[in-house]
């Protein structure tokens, strides 16, 4: 019960600092804007380029491209922007399941709110053909969380060995790989209106890797968070 009052605690925190601040949320949502906003610029450009109705799989595969950095310029920084003194001071007053829980948990939710916007915002600039619209927005939900929890972990590692940057990137590279393939193939299905029944074996391995990564999260941060 400690490490959920805990927890509750620093989640809380976390969301006022963000809504104090809004650097994360305001500058995330700046990158998908443009970014979105200078994809159709160049595709109008190109006559006879139609990423809706020619290039389905182009559309798709656009979306989590934009949605991929996203989670890297959002929820990289978890750790590495922590100051040592902020760090001490959590080590005095929490466990470490209860940071890295609360951490986790604010970058879902953070990633799950962008995510969302910028579906929007996508489907405002670019016309779709997603045959199965809400089969589609829950394998955006699936992915906002799954990237929250790989890239949460990862930035915990590398915050600790030093060398955040690079670090993060080849920590990142294996383990975001086969997630990005699993989310391409489920939002594909769900673009073609493939029965649902096909793809739940892919959600349940997006699954496990949700519930391993929070796992090898909890035993491996209190290691780390004695350094």
């Amino acid at each position: 019960m400690d490490i959920l009052r805990q927890t509750g605690y620093l989640l809380k925190k976390e969301i006022l600092l963000e809504w104090r601040s809004k650097y994360a949320f305001n500058g995330v949502l700046l990158y998908i804007v443009s970014t979105v906003f200078v994809c159709y610029i160049s595709f109008n450009l190109s006559p006879g380029f139609n990423t809706s109705n020619s290039y389905p799989v182009v559309w798709n595969v656009l979306f989590w491209i934009i949605i991929l950095f996203a989670a890297v310029n959002a929820i990289a920084k978890s750790f590495l922007q922590e100051s040592r003194s902020r760090l001490l001071y959590y080590y005095t007053i929490a466990s470490p399941q209860a940071v890295i829980l609360s951490k986790t948990i604010y970058n879902a939710l953070l990633m799950t709110l962008l995510s969302v916007l910028a579906l929007i915002v996508y489907v405002l600039f670019f016309n779709n053909t997603v045959g199965d619209a809400w089969f589609y927005f829950l394998s955006v939900l699936v992915g906002s969380v799954t990237f929250a929890t790989t890239f949460t972990m990862v930035s915990a590692i590398a915050a600790k060995a030093g060398n955040g940057g690079t670090l993060m990137a080849i920590l990142s590279f294996p383990v975001i790989i086969p997630v990005i393939l699993l989310l391409v193939k489920v939002s594909k299905s769900a673009m073609d209106g493939v029965d649902r029944s096909f793809t739940y074996g892919n959600f349940g391995i997006l699954a496990t890797i949700n519930i391993m990564v929070i796992g090898v999260s909890l035993l491996l941060f209190p290691y780390l968070w004695r350094d």
